[in-house]
């Protein structure tokens, strides 16, 4: 019995360690929530404006807005939704969103603070579509208190740039709108996936960036090989509807590459997290040694 307690007790501290540890860890990681960012201003926290004023605290919460003074706060309304993107000006807008603008270099790195909440659109499609129309190198968390696609803190993110002086073209923002639609569409579809969608429309926005197609039959070619790449079989309508878009990008003059590189950014960025999570070889090792110990100790007892 005094075995048992002895390795109780063990186990005890070893979980205790591994918990300081990680609390340490995240501790680490936000070590700067609090600093003012001189240079770009306060982080922007965009609210729909359907919600209650107990669902805004909720939000606040959610987006770790924990001194309203520190954040600059706005509402997105149904009549920006008629405005920026021509879509319902009857619309109820609940999903809401975080925006801290960042070097250039950063990336864009978006987080669904709420994921069961945000039932459609994937940090993927919000980057996808957050480039297409023109915005880089920032920090996005979007959250809901109830069940939504998330489709409408895209047009709190354009009129955040906006509050800050940015001129976002309203075509791209239209087309950025129509990709979302049309990933989300695609995201249902029997045999395709949310990360096969994005994945999809990364690569084929990466091949127009590489090629430069002249036409629309350029981009024709450029889709159907990236869908025969990727293995995915569509309908001849969502083939269609795929290679219209591309086309109406095209015709704006997106720089796809520039947005190709910020791709590679939140490529380069995903990797970092992975590495952060198990870099520190020396934590994750004397935590490999204790359970190690742990069970030789209970190995031990049936000796």
């Amino acid at each position: 019995m005094k075995q048992w307690g002895k390795i109780a007790i063990t186990f005890l501290l070893g979980i205790s360690f591994i918990l300081n540890g990680i609390g340490l860890a995240a501790a680490d990681q936000n070590t700067d929530e609090d600093v003012i960012n001189e240079k770009f201003g306060l982080p922007i926290v965009v609210y729909g404006e359907t919600l209650t004023d107990e669902q805004k605290d909720e939000v606040r919460k959610l987006l770790k807005v924990k001194d309203p003074s520190l954040v600059e706060e706005i509402t997105v309304t149904a009549k920006d939704l008629a405005r920026l993107i021509d879509g319902n000006p009857n619309s109820r807008m609940f999903s809401s969103a975080k925006i801290t603008l960042k070097e250039k270099g950063n990336g864009l790195v978006v987080t669904r603070v709420t994921p069961d909440y945000i039932t459609e659109v994937t940090e993927e499609m919000y980057a996808n579509a957050m480039l297409t129309a023109g915005i880089e190198n920032a920090t996005v968390d979007v959250a809901s208190p109830v069940k939504v696609t998330g489709h409408s803190a895209l047009v709190g993110i354009y009129k955040a740039y906006e509050s800050r002086g940015e001129n976002l073209d309203k075509d791209r923002m239209e087309v950025a709108n129509e990709e979302l639609d049309l990933a989300t569409d695609l995201a249902g579809k029997e045999g395709l996936d949310d990360e096969k969608v994005s994945e999809l429309l990364t690569e084929i926005k990466k091949a127009i960036a590489d090629q430069n197609p002249a036409t629309k039959e350029d981009v024709e070619r450029i889709v159907e090989e990236q869908l025969k790449k990727m293995k995915i079989e569509l309908s001849p309508e969502d083939r269609q509807l795929l290679i219209d878009l591309f086309e109406k990008m095209r015709s704006i003059n997106i720089d796809f590459g520039n947005v190709k590189n910020q791709l590679d950014d939140i490529s380069k960025d995903i990797k970092k997290k992975l590495e952060d999570v198990i870099g520190d070889e020396g934590f994750w090792d004397s935590v490999s040694n204790f359970f190690k110990k742990l069970f030789e100790s209970i190995a031990n007892l049936f000796k």
